[in-house]
Order: structure tokens, then sequence, then C-alpha cells
């Protein structure tokens, strides 16, 4: 997809809320400030399994090419908390992901994300490198979704 098009569905509210979380997830956004020192706070729910919420606190807002958020687990009022599944994962994480226009056929876009541990201990530095094959998993799928989300729209 062109890469205003990519852009908008990670950086409208309604797209976003289409498409991201993990495969079986339905997503719901209480608060959407896409601008440096605003916030993106959401819940993810499964099935019979409960919820998740995480919250991006944004650092860069540069269109079409770069977002910059520090991302985390979050209570329902938007208070960054430990993750439900590991006492040892870090509290804070920075993405990066970038939008790039793909010069070869179909002239698409390729998306970069880069997720670094903040502040991490020793320990949650390790569970954090440990965890690396289910971020990427999560992710897959996510990104699965997105590239139906986008071709709905195209």
């Amino acid at each position: 997809a062109p890469r205003e098009l990519v852009w908008k569905v990670w950086t409208e509210r309604e797209h976003l809320a289409q498409w991201f979380g993990p495969k079986g997830c339905t997503l719901s956004i209480e608060q959407f400030e896409l601008r440096p020192g605003g916030r993106v706070l959401y819940t993810m729910r499964w099935q019979g399994q409960g919820e998740m919420r995480g919250k991006w606190v944004m650092r860069t807002v540069q269109p079409p090419e770069r977002l910059e958020f520090v991302t985390s687990f979050a209570d329902a009022q938007g208070r960054t908390v430990r993750a439900p599944f590991a006492d040892q994962w870090p509290l804070e994480m920075l993405s990066v992901v970038t939008f790039e226009p793909h010069a070869g056929k179909g002239m698409g876009t390729v998306i970069s994300l880069q997720t670094t541990a903040l502040g991490a201990t020793t320990g949650e530095q390790k569970v954090f490198d440990d965890g690396h094959a289910s971020m990427t998993g999560g992710w897959g799928g996510t990104f699965d979704q997105l590239d139906a989300h986008l071709a709905k729209l195209g």
C-alpha cells in the first residue's frame, strides 16, 4: 500500500482499532492523542480470556515517516503497571516505527519496527531478550491483520 495510506491506518484512531493487536483480540481505544507528549490508551480483549491494557506515550510524530513512543502496560487509569505475564518484564520500552516507500514493484511501503527496553535492570533485559520470539510472533499476527485491513481499503 502507498506510504500515505499506511501512515493513515497507523495514525487514525478508527483505523488503528481495526487491526492493531495480536490475532484473536478486539481492541478498544480509550484515549488517542497522537502528538509529542500525547498518550494512546487501549484495551485488548480476548473472548473468555480477559483483557490487557496498554499505553503509548508519544515522543515523535513525523508524517509520513516516523513514529516514536514509549510502550508500557497500563491499568484502567492509564498508570504504568507490570506486564501480566512476566514479573521481570521491563516497565517501559521504546518503539520506533518507520515508513519508507518501497522502490520495487507495486510501490508499497516498508515498515520497520524496533523496540528496546528502557531503564531495564539486568534481569528485566534478559527476560526481554529471551521474549524476542514471542514478540516476533505477536507482531507477525498484528502485521497480518494490518495487511488484511489495507487490502479492504485498497
